[in-house]
């Protein structure tokens, strides 16, 4: 669809959202724990009208990129599609909680989830990519306004195409939404949309043997395990190997230990918790792990439509390996 048409339907459904059920999203907000909440909207599909999860190869087509705000407690996994991203970031969500951002540029897969809702430094985050899409479930209340001003297609079940959501039944709302990627955006855009400023190539010189790696977040963790069977880094989340509704385990090529601005926001959840902000754009220290080695690195991302650049101590830039990357944003 073009981009006036979807900018319309955007304004539109917002303006009747914030005029006319602001209470209904401010109980749709963020929580800390795993009861049904910030997307509980929706209608309920039976098994049989799901889709496929495997994969559905689809011509670049040099358009957006897909974002995918995809759930990440317990009870939300296993997820579906998220080996099918060129890039997930980790982000820290209230009460030290985690949340997944997938982007989509080479592929699509078939079902994207569970997905859910969006927080105000995503849209920091985004605007390195060209008017990207951004599926989510709902956000704050007052956060609205400012998604619907921002330079993307936000497309939540209020305003997406009818078919683009359904909800599972493998697991209890709101940890069963579900996103078909092709009724959204159509074709995958192809890797001329992934504007991140990363560079792939052979690795640098030096480094440290590196057999796994651990983030923590309050209460949430990341691990990393070097697997040479399947040439990248095994990912764990609290504790447990991620694999998807497909049985698939999650593997990235190139993980990203970016240290970071963690601060408050405007914004709480309906339990009065403050919306952590992890600030992308300004500069600090980062690890790259490739290869079954880690490599100390800077990062640098000069403003919000930048991308960022990743360099050694004298300034040679940092390749990484071919393939999925995983950007945790660790705490400065």
């Amino acid at each position: 669809m073009a981009r006036t048409a979807r900018t319309r339907r955007r304004g539109t459904a917002t303006a009747a959202l914030v005029a006319g059920a602001v209470t209904a999203f401010l109980m749709a907000g963020c929580t800390t724990d795993d009861r049904p909440s910030d997307d509980g909207r929706g209608r309920t599909h039976s098994r049989s009208q799901e889709p496929d999860h495997r994969d559905s190869p689809a011509p670049g087509s040099a358009g957006p990129v897909l974002a995918v705000k995809i759930d990440n407690v317990r009870a939300a996994r296993p997820q579906t599609g998220l080996d099918a991203a060129d890039l997930v970031y980790a982000e820290q969500v209230e009460g030290g909680l985690s949340r997944l951002m997938a982007v989509y540029a080479t592929r699509l897969p078939q079902a994207v989830g569970p997905v859910r809702s969006a927080r105000e430094s995503d849209l920091e985050l985004l605007r390195q990519f060209d008017e990207p899409t951004l599926a989510f479930s709902g956000a704050q209340g007052k956060l609205l306004p400012l998604i619907d001003r921002a330079p993307l297609n936000a497309e939540s079940p209020e305003s997406a195409a009818s078919g683009a959501y359904y909800r599972g039944t493998d697991k209890a709302a709101p940890h069963n939404l579900y996103l078909r990627p092709q009724r959204l955006i159509g074709a995958a855009p192809g890797a001329d949309a992934l504007t991140t400023g990363f560079r792939y190539g052979v690795a640098p010189e030096g480094g440290t043997p590196e057999k796994s790696r651990t983030v923590r977040f309050p209460s949430a963790r990341f691990t990393f395990t070097w697997s040479a069977d399947r040439n990248g880094w095994l990912v764990s989340m609290d504790g447990t190997p991620t694999v998807t509704t497909d049985g698939v385990r999650v593997a990235a090529a190139t993980v990203v230990v970016q240290y970071v601005k963690v601060r408050e926001s405007r914004f709480h959840d309906v339990l009065g918790n403050n919306s952590p902000y992890t600030q992308s754009v300004g500069s600090g220290r980062a690890q790259v792990l490739r290869d079954g080695r880690a490599f100390d690195a800077e990062w640098r991302r000069g403003s919000a439509t930048e991308g960022t650049d990743f360099t050694t101590a004298d300034g040679t830039p940092v390749n990484f390996a071919k393939g999925q990357v995983w950007v945790v944003f660790a705490q400065a």
